[in-house]
């Protein structure tokens, strides 16, 4: 059966006029490295997106090996390089050294390639940055869940106080660098069982227990569960089928602005943006503490910084794709040729696609374009 889906999944990509591909280098539970790919075709008038397949990487992770992964798979399965006109992947050198990145292996057999970034590895180098205060917190946050969490039988004793103390939840979450949203699952999670955690450590006499008796910690203990939950909501919309760059583009605005609308809150001390630490100093009957709300303040700026840094602001040369039928000939894109501005106005002056355009999404909607004869 799986060899029926790999062929008609092969026979579909061949059909295509052209395919991008989605690199990912990761580590299994063996701790055995492998290399994912993912693909995206036209089939039927509509983008598709797939698994395509799954290679170990025996050796040393180098570009040379990767690419040569994937031309094995290419020739064996009859596709066609010169089709690929997009590939994705994270930063790492390896994919992206400019004369023998993996990129550029594939650029040489693929001319017509355009290499990008992945957004959610973007994401991810983007919040990694935060004031020392705040790291000292999550360091501190992370070493505590690690030492119960790494040992069975401390995992287990810990559980068994949790159901003693009539805790919803008795586990806490493994912090780990690798998964993107591995950090604010552990930080909720570690938050809402933060009474437990304090008598734990206490009674084992664990150095950092003295943190879940400073109300102070806590509270950023509190932010840091807030905007990571913020955080997390974002990377998950820049998942899923369809996403394009414009969807990337408009997450990424949307959370620069939510930023800048939080820093103003912040600074007047407002933290009602934030219902964990709102929570947590109503309970306690505090005010928001003068170090904490300026780590906070700098930490928001730091984000607005470092999202903008990985997200630099798009050129109008494509904006005319998401509104075509509001073009005029003097906002025509210049990177276009005569030819290709004339079919634009062409285009725009159709009014029977207007239905079709806003019920499509923006990819289908394109990929239909040469298919639909044009009125005489």
């Amino acid at each position: 059966m799986a060899e029926d889906v790999k062929k008609t999944l092969i026979e579909r990509i061949k059909s295509s006029s052209y395919y991008s591909i989605q690199l990912d280098e990761t580590t299994d539970v063996a701790d055995l490295a492998n290399l994912m790919v993912y693909v995206r075709y036209e089939h039927d008038g509509a983008a598709q997106e797939e698994f395509l397949f799954c290679q170990p990487l025996e050796t040393r992770t180098t570009a040379e090996l990767i690419f040569q992964l994937l031309d094995a798979f290419v020739q064996e399965n009859g596709l066609e390089w010169k089709k690929c006109v997009g590939v994705c992947t994270d930063g790492a050198r390896a994919m992206t050294g400019r004369h023998s990145g993996v990129a550029a292996r594939i650029k040489e057999v693929a001319p017509e390639m355009r290499w990008t970034h992945c957004s959610i590895h973007r994401e991810a180098l983007a919040v990694k940055k935060m004031p020392d205060g705040l790291k000292s917190v999550l360091d501190s946050a992370v070493k505590s869940v690690n030492f119960i969490k790494a040992r069975p039988m401390q995992s287990r004793l810990f559980q068994v106080l949790c159901d003693e103390m009539g805790s919803e939840h008795v586990q806490l979450l493994l912090h780990t660098e690798v998964r993107w949203l591995s950090r604010g699952k552990v930080l909720s999670r570690l938050f809402e069982l933060h009474r437990e955690v304090q008598v734990f450590l206490e009674d084992k006499n664990f150095p950092l227990s003295d943190v879940f008796y400073d109300t102070v910690w806590l509270s950023q203990l509190a932010y840091l569960y807030d905007i990571f939950s913020h955080l997390n909501d974002l990377n998950l919309g820049l998942q899923g089928l369809s996403i394009n760059v414009f969807d990337v583009q408009d997450k990424i605005n949307t959370m620069l602005k939510k930023l800048e609308l939080f820093q103003i809150k912040v600074k007047a001390g407002d933290v009602s943006a934030f219902p964990a630490i709102e929570s947590f100093l109503s309970e306690n009957e505090l005010t928001l503490d003068d170090g904490v709300r300026d780590n906070m303040v700098a930490h928001l700026v730091s984000l607005r910084q470092q999202f903008r840094q990985y997200f630099p602001v798009m050129t109008e040369d494509n904006s005319w794709m998401r509104s075509p039928f509001s073009m005029e000939a003097s906002g025509l894109p210049k990177n276009l040729t005569v030819a290709e501005q004339e079919s634009v106005i062409e285009l725009s002056c159709y009014e029977t696609l207007k239905p079709a355009f806003r019920k499509q999404s923006l990819v289908d909607f394109w990929i239909k374009q040469h298919r639909i004869p044009r009125p005489v």
